[in-house]
């Protein structure tokens, strides 16, 4: 397996009243490569916080979080944070369903960072039909500068950002001026630019509309062909039958079944 969760808990101190509450408790599952698996359930029940568990945003109470990297295992519940970083940068990747929006930065420039660090620090995706890796390739090495990075990498931003139908006029706007659905989609383009191992996605649609879900289910259907893991939370239904190949249901903090599909 890719990834294995095993009696993973978090909980969390509300200082104001000196309380510990569960976030989760005992959550176990393992996904595969090629493969998504995804999390549904209502408000509260620690869908997120798991998922913020496994990106290391959060630090579980108890548990493994088992990584396959390079054929061995890490445990990324006890990862040094240095570590989990570096990981970030070209292994696994997140979207939230929200964009931290950066002043003055335009949308083709928010997307096209990730690929213009992961270039410059030398570091191109394990896929061999990356984007970067074929780039490199192609360019002789004295060629190969910042600025040729940037170009790249602004045109293949412009590529995702278009399939997603953002408004090419929108391509050199700062975010902060878009709409939550096209803040959803740049949050999406960023993510997907970088050709991670494994996708963790917290709520990706839920402020678009059935033509746009419809696209994103396809360009994620084809970074399973390409290998990736994902792991999906969503409330969607439909969304979640159509892209992933079992569905765990949350309650309570508990993960109390996995089905093959949602009824």
């Amino acid at each position: 397996m890719k990834i294995e969760i095993k009696g993973l808990s978090k909980e969390f101190l509300l200082h104001q009243w000196g309380r510990r509450i569960d976030g989760f408790r005992d959550v176990s599952f393992a996904v595969g490569k090629s493969e998504s698996f995804g999390i549904s359930g209502p408000s509260g029940s620690g869908k997120s916080s798991l998922i913020r568990c496994i990106f290391r945003t959060y630090i579980p109470n108890k548990g493994e979080i088992l990584y396959e990297l390079r054929n061995k295992k890490v445990n990324l519940a006890t990862l040094p944070e240095y570590e989990v970083l570096k990981l970030r940068k070209k292994e696994i990747g997140y979207v939230s369903q929200f964009l931290r929006v950066v002043p003055r930065v335009s949308a083709v420039d928010v997307v096209a960072e990730p690929l213009i660090n992961l270039s410059l620090c030398g570091a191109p995706p394990h896929d061999p039909a990356s984007p970067v890796r074929a780039y490199k390739k192609a360019l002789p090495k004295k060629n190969y500068k910042k600025g040729l990075h940037v170009e790249y990498a602004r045109a293949a931003a412009s590529s995702l950002l278009e399939r997603l139908l953002i408004p090419k006029k929108l391509f050199d706007s700062y975010p902060s001026t878009f709409s939550g659905g096209e803040l959803q989609r740049v949050n999406l383009a960023r993510a997907l630019i970088t050709k991670f191992n494994l996708l963790l996605l917290d709520e990706p649609t839920a402020s678009l509309d059935e033509g746009i879900k419809e696209i994103v289910i396809e360009m994620l259907r084809e970074e399973k062909d390409r290998g990736a893991t994902i792991i999906c939370v969503s409330h969607d239904a439909s969304f979640l039958n159509a892209l992933a190949d079992r569905v765990a249901v949350m309650k309570g903090g508990r993960m109390v079944e996995i089905l093959e599909e949602m009824p």
